[in-house]
């Protein structure tokens, strides 16, 4: 199937032929003929599926088509994400595939001024994309009505509810008109994600992709085995190939993030640390780093598993493993998309290889294990 299959107009089209898309992924082809024609719908995805172009082309498609125009501070879009770097991402999806729209998007997070965020609100944005905290507060500094919202996708519902939103996504929820179109994506399908569905969709549409899982073929999995002091040396070693040009490497914890970070710049090799206590501008400096090749490893706490998008990521190194399964399945989902080959390295300790049963026991399939030079 090819994305001029799925009744887009050409500006659209146009837009994607230049992002170099040909042929839309599994949730696109099933949940883009569906949306735009309107119908709400369920989607049960991970991020790295091509969910976000599966709401985002048929929304600007019925946007486009129907010539409704925001009033100041009255988006008539309204996307809610449960972290900053997601919401960025989705804000840059939309501007991407909607360039030759005449269509004005916006993104409110916090943990920066809200100035020029309140600013793009008042000049009127057709499409907002938020996190819940900040998008309250300038709804309750009546800098922002929801009542022109005509289109709503609550994205990552299962990670919102992991990071505490419940309370803050039922206010945004009580605010919403009874009238709209909605869009609920989860990875997983837990009971309050099911209740929280069943009170926003009306009818809707049920789409399923990779389930929680499963691990893509095209991402090549290794372990090696070796003592917690000598992982550092081994994550050098192994950066000495070039053909490693691309690296997201995740720790467990803040601290062990930076370490990592500040030892990899001793020994010459590009790299910074993105996770909860860095500053806004320090995550997006290093996000955008990373993304445009001038940064060559990126090492991240799990905050970021969910959120980062970037093109061609040759690999993902697990330097710590992660306790929770699923995790894992998540942290490794980075590389190996959109058709694109990919490959996971895992460092696992002794103390570590409980998580690494429970991770082969989940995915129903062993990790190749390899010795190595620091692998005692």
């Amino acid at each position: 199937m090819k994305f001029d299959q799925l009744n887009l107009s050409a500006p659209l089209l146009r837009a994607l032929s230049e992002l170099g898309y040909e042929n839309p992924t599994p949730i696109q082809a099933k949940a883009i003929p569906h949306v735009v024609t309107g119908r709400d719908l369920f989607g049960c995805a991970q991020t790295g599926t091509g969910k976000t172009a599966a709401f985002a082309l048929p929304i600007l498609e019925q946007l486009q088509a129907s010539g409704l125009k925001a009033a100041p501070g009255k988006p008539v879009v309204l996307v809610l994400a449960p972290t900053r770097e997601l919401a960025l991402q989705i804000e840059e999806s939309f501007r991407d595939y909607g360039k030759y729209l005449n269509l004005r998007s916006t993104v409110v997070f916090g943990g920066v001024s809200q100035h020029r965020q309140a600013e793009a609100l008042r000049r009127g944005c057709d499409i907002l994309i938020a996190t819940p905290g900040r998008l309250l507060d300038l709804m309750e500094q009546n800098l922002l009505s929801l009542n022109a919202v005509k289109y709503f996708v609550l994205d990552e519902a299962d990670r919102m509810l992991d990071m505490g939103f419940i309370h803050d996504m039922k206010k945004v929820i009580a605010r919403l008109p009874k009238e709209k179109q909605t869009c609920f994506f989860s990875a997983t399908v837990p009971a309050e994600v099911k209740t929280l569905s069943e009170t926003l969709l009306q009818n809707p549409v049920r789409v399923s992709v990779d389930p929680e899982n499963s691990t893509t073929d095209l991402v090549n999995q290794e372990l090696y085995k070796v003592s917690k002091e000598d992982k550092r040396a081994l994550l050098k070693h192994l950066l000495q190939d070039r053909q490693i040009d691309h690296a997201l490497v995740f720790t467990r914890t803040k601290r062990g993030a930076d370490r990592v970070a500040r030892d990899l710049v001793k020994s010459g090799i590009p790299a910074e640390a993105i996770h909860g206590d860095k500053s806004q501008p320090a995550r997006e400096k290093a996000l955008d780093g990373f993304k445009n090749r001038r940064l060559r490893v990126l090492v991240a706490t799990d905050i970021a598993a969910r959120g980062i998008d970037v093109d061609r990521l040759s690999h993902v190194i697990n330097f710590e493993i992660p306790e929770v399964a699923e995790t894992y399945v998540h942290r490794i989902g980075r590389t190996g998309r959109a058709g694109k080959g990919g490959i996971a390295i895992s460092f696992c300790t002794d103390e570590e290889m409980p998580y690494v049963r429970s991770i082969q026991k989940l995915i129903n399939k062993s990790i190749p294990s390899f010795q190595h030079p620091y692998a005692q």
